[in-house]
């Protein structure tokens, strides 16, 4: 497959077999294991918190929590919320996986080395399993643009119509530590991109945030074996940077498991500046809430006025 979020009549894809591992979670801190189950067709990809016995679809209208990571939670029940979930819903997305179920005993999905490359591991270890049903993509229409306050600096993040069918992604950044500095990216995300390009990426914080981070009750996990740690212009893992912009690599890791959450993949162009999984949530909602924003594409089985990722549960959006 020529990869993510491509267009045309492909074929809806799970896993050949299940697989899982144990690790821990970045912000809880707490033992996670995780199990990738292949699903029936069109069931969507679906978290499953086996110590609750309950079902959260991965959906961006059950984004609960966006802060340092993208946890969703059943409506009413945001004790039963699933954190970190971005890594792996891009490794899904970047394989074209529609159809899974990813068990996990606890509250977060582990971390593992801080970066997507695990999760393709894994899904290349289960194999694929290709079903007859057509693949439905999502095509954006007109542009949808969400911003975080006001002025020239301010984060924003927009979706715009693409003649080419697939997802096209720029995005930069701009941090204090001289280490990260002004980082941009532009590429045309498919399979091969992601896994060269993006995969590998792992997160990163800078030093004096981690004391913060820590009272605040979020990344007990973290280490310098699950991230990337900057302090002024030195990198303190001891192996350093995968590659010299491996930090906004990672954010673009983070859009594609972001927008994943539309629950099928977009024909689109993203850009960005500064943006984080707060913007890429609002811009989901921001195109959703708009119906000439969008249409299915190739998806003679899908009514074309609801989007999928509200047609596995009705219920209530809950407030990111």
């Amino acid at each position: 497959m020529d990869g993510f979020l491509a267009g045309g009549m492909e074929r809806r894809r799970t896993l050949k077999a299940p697989i899982g591992c144990v690790g821990i979670g970045l912000h809880s801190g707490r033992r996670a294991a995780l199990t990738l189950r292949p699903a029936p067709v069109n069931a969507g990809i679906v978290f499953r918190r086996t110590d609750l016995g309950l079902d959260i679809p991965a959906r961006h209208d059950l984004v609960f929590d966006t802060r340092l990571c993208t946890a969703i939670a059943l409506p009413g029940q945001p004790q039963a919320r699933l954190g970190t979930i971005e890594h792996v819903m891009a490794a899904l997305a970047a394989c074209g996986i529609d159809d899974v179920v990813v068990e996990v005993d606890g509250p977060e999905v582990p971390i593992l080395d801080g970066s997507a490359a695990p999760f393709i591991f894994l899904i290349d270890c289960a194999g694929i399993a290709t079903s007859a049903m057509p693949r439905s993509t999502i095509e954006v229409l007109k542009t949808v643009r969400v911003q975080d306050g006001e002025g020239p600096d301010a984060p924003w993040v927009a979706l715009h119509p693409t003649a080419t069918p697939g997802f096209e992604a720029a995005l930069e950044i701009d941090f204090p530590s001289t280490a990260i500095g002004r980082q941009s990216l532009s590429l045309r995300v498919t399979e091969a991109s992601f896994r060269g390009m993006l995969a590998d990426a792992r997160t990163f914080t800078m030093a004096e945030d981690v004391a913060r981070l820590r009272a605040a009750g979020l990344a007990q996990g973290g280490s310098l074996a699950n991230a990337v740690v900057v302090d002024g212009p030195l990198v303190l893992n001891p192996g350093g940077l995968r590659h010299p912009d491996e930090c906004v690599r990672h954010k673009l890791l983070d859009v594609v498991g972001d927008l994943a959450l539309a629950g099928a993949p977009l024909s689109a162009r993203f850009s960005g500046s500064r943006s984080g999984h707060a913007l890429n949530n609002r811009l989901l909602r921001a195109l959703f809430a708009d119906s000439n924003a969008w249409r299915w594409k190739d998806a003679p089985l899908l009514p074309a006025s609801e989007p999928l990722s509200t047609r596995a549960l009705d219920a209530e959006p809950v407030a990111a």
